[in-house]
């Protein structure tokens, strides 16, 4: 019928995590703890969704699946991941993708500044792997964590396409799916990943995915400590406030230039 609403199983959900941990300060909303993450993914599980990483959601989409569908991904590459995150996810009965920082494998978040050490070390090399091994499917997240949108071509490069070719090197598997760092990108950023022979890509957004939308900027809904397993699946249900994606639409090019000329003062602003 004209006007009909479509139906629900046509807007994916995706989930944007960072540390499985507790951690206080003002980053406290990226670290989810152990408990708390069971408790969310088994509200989502029993309301019907299927829980998959990104690249098999976009590819069940893709081929018409009318299942709820919904892409759980983790950013950065924790250790904690690899102790906590991955027996929940098998508890539940889940899929994921995990987005690694290349460049600071087995070291800390250098990004975080001061608040690095509260989220402790990321994945080394061998943990990666046992990651991969446990069957997360393992998406990129750049080199060093830069803001990618205001780098030359040369460093935007390196950033999408060194780091790419490490994991598959190293892991001897195929990276399909590239997380933004910040979540900040643009067309020239987007044209750089697809080019570096990625076939997804993900942002923030913090609204649903929906079919016909472009697969190099998924948005993701950011579940935090504070949320139960309802909350959750009310966010989920509901995509988030359609504000606050229109807000950051609107400030971008501003911010976008702010942070230029901050990179040239020698300074990263995130």
């Amino acid at each position: 019928m004209t006007g009909a609403a479509p139906p629900a199983w046509q807007s994916m959900p995706a989930l944007m995590y960072h540390s499985v941990s507790a951690v206080g300060g003002p980053l406290s909303d990226l670290a989810v703890p152990r408990s708390r993450l069971a408790e969310q993914l088994g509200a989502l599980t029993a309301a019907g969704y299927r829980l998959v990483g990104l690249s098999a959601a976009l590819d069940e989409l893709a081929r018409g699946s009318t299942d709820k569908l919904l892409a759980v991904t983790f950013d950065d590459g924790y250790r904690d991941f690899l102790t906590a995150g991955v027996p929940v996810l098998a508890e539940a009965g889940a899929g994921a993708t995990l987005y690694a920082s290349v460049g600071h494998l087995g070291g800390p978040a250098g990004w975080l500044g001061r608040w690095a050490p509260d989220f402790g070390r990321l994945l080394s090399w061998d943990e990666l792997a046992e990651v991969a091994d446990a069957g997360i499917e393992i998406g990129n997240h750049s080199l060093l964590h830069h803001p990618l949108d205001v780098l030359p071509a040369a460093a935007l490069r390196e950033e999408t396409v060194r780091s790419k070719d490490e994991l598959e090197q190293r892991l001897q598997r195929r990276v399909r799916s590239f997380a933004y760092p910040h979540g900040y990108n643009g067309s020239r950023v987007r044209a750089a990943v697809l080019a570096a022979g990625h076939d997804n890509a993900t942002e923030v957004g913090r609204r649903l995915h929906r079919p016909g939308e472009r697969r190099f900027a998924v948005p993701r809904l950011q579940p935090t400590p504070a949320m139960t397993g309802a909350d959750l699946v009310a966010l989920v249900a509901g995509g988030g406030s359609p504000l606050v994606p229109q807000l950051k639409r609107l400030a971008q090019p501003g911010w976008r230039a702010v942070r230029r000329v901050a990179r040239a003062a020698g300074r990263n602003l995130t």
